[in-house]
């Protein structure tokens, strides 16, 4: 049973957010709180797994509390009660870099309580469930071989010691669910294959984990960098904005029809698939609002797709932390095409589900704490290149 502490000064929102969990049979209110003071003494006292936390509180908000909890509560899972407003965005954002896990939206324009409740737990259960403390699973290990192009370098265990290339990092990896079609066989790498684009995938945790990566590139990048990162719109542009102003490297909400260009970011604006086609003998942005993919818009798998038909082996794919599967259908196409694959370890992810998807296909060339990640990147997009990257920290 998952313990939850609800935690918002509306006592309507409050009484919302316990009705919308009240029927999970895994999940258990243990306590509310109407501001972040009481907060802190109820954590204490009732040591929840899990906490929704409001932004907006008298005595302490959601910010303070989030700053006084995480010296002591390093890995209690927080997740923040947001507004689809640019002011919402803002704190939403400041929340995560302060250390909340992830955040929902508070329902708008709804028309009923029942509607209310139905928004209020299909967003909230998964990512209670998702985050809650568990037994975590044993490694999985990459595909055989170190990354191409980078001699020297094996995937590790968290906590452990190097593996050899193609060893397994764990337990040996669970057989495919009954009626599963394997994704094919991967396409042999070529070592120094020339990289012309880094394609990332990140969800829950991602923000940070993104920021983190990012934050490591030189400002004469050699590629540019195309980012699905589940988020809805107004997010989008603000996180790119805010991202742009603490990197090296240009940081944008994508938008149509914008030629890919060295150096720059490009982040899929909410509500919105991003893909990339071939126009001339330039590659552009193409923004669309196709279906919903593993209930998201924008999806990972419709970027990696259309990055695997671009560029194909000459792209360098990028799994980071994140809720369910998103990604892992396009890292099969990927794969088939030669694209090497980089995946966030276990030990460094908030949830590793995205990336711990592509690593238990087989699909990951390389397993990678957050902290490597942009070194590992830089040193693949400069091997082959006439000029050596200046990695600036």
């Amino acid at each position: 049973m998952i313990s939850v502490l609800v935690v918002d000064d509306s006592v309507v929102v409050r009484r919302l957010i316990v009705d919308a969990l009240t029927d999970d049979p895994g999940i258990q209110v243990v306590g509310t709180a109407s501001n972040g003071r009481l907060a802190l003494a109820k954590i204490d006292e009732l040591k929840p797994d899990v906490v929704t936390l409001d932004i907006e509180m008298p005595v302490l908000d959601g910010l303070g509390t989030l700053r006084e909890l995480r010296p002591k509560h390093k890995r209690l899972p927080v997740i923040m009660f947001s507004t689809l407003t640019a002011s919402g965005a803002s704190a939403t954002l400041e929340a995560l870099a302060a250390g909340a896990s992830d955040y929902v939206t508070k329902p708008a324009n709804v028309g009923s309580v029942r509607e209310s409740i139905k928004s209020v737990r299909e967003q909230l259960i998964p990512r209670i469930y998702a985050l809650a403390p568990r037994q975590r699973p044993s490694a999985v290990p990459p595909r055989p071989g170190a990354l191409p192009g980078r001699p020297g370098a094996p995937a590790t265990a968290p906590g452990g010691p190097p593996a050899r290339a193609g060893a397994p990092l764990g337990r040996p990896q669970a057989p495919p669910p009954a009626g599963a079609r394997p994704p094919g066989k991967a396409a042999p790498k070529t070592p120094g294959t020339r990289i012309d684009v880094i394609a990332v995938g990140c969800s829950t945790g991602g923000p940070d984990a993104l920021a983190k990566v990012v934050q490591g590139f030189p400002k004469d990048l050699p590629v540019p960098v195309v980012v699905v990162q589940h988020m809805p719109p107004i997010f989008t542009k603000m996180f790119a904005d805010r991202l742009d102003r603490a990197s090296a490297v240009k940081v944008v909400e994508a938008t149509a029809d914008t030629p890919l260009t060295a150096g720059t970011v490009y982040i899929a604006p909410g509500d919105k698939h991003l893909e990339v086609i071939r126009r001339g003998t330039s590659v552009v942005t193409k923004l669309h609002e196709g279906p919903p993919e593993n209930s998201c818009r924008p999806a990972v798998d419709p970027l990696f797709r259309s990055v695997a038909t671009v560029y194909g082996a000459h792209a360098l794919t990028v799994v980071l932390t994140g809720m369910g599967q998103d990604g892992k259908k396009g890292c099969e196409v990927l794969a088939r095409v030669g694209s090497e694959i980089v995946v966030q370890d276990e030990e460094t992810s908030v949830v590793w589900g995205m990336p711990g998807a592509v690593a238990a296909a087989g699909l990951a060339d390389a397993i990678v704490p957050l902290g490597s990640i942009s070194d590992t990147l830089l040193a693949r997009v400069g091997h082959g290149r006439a000029n050596r990257l200046a990695v600036v920290r």
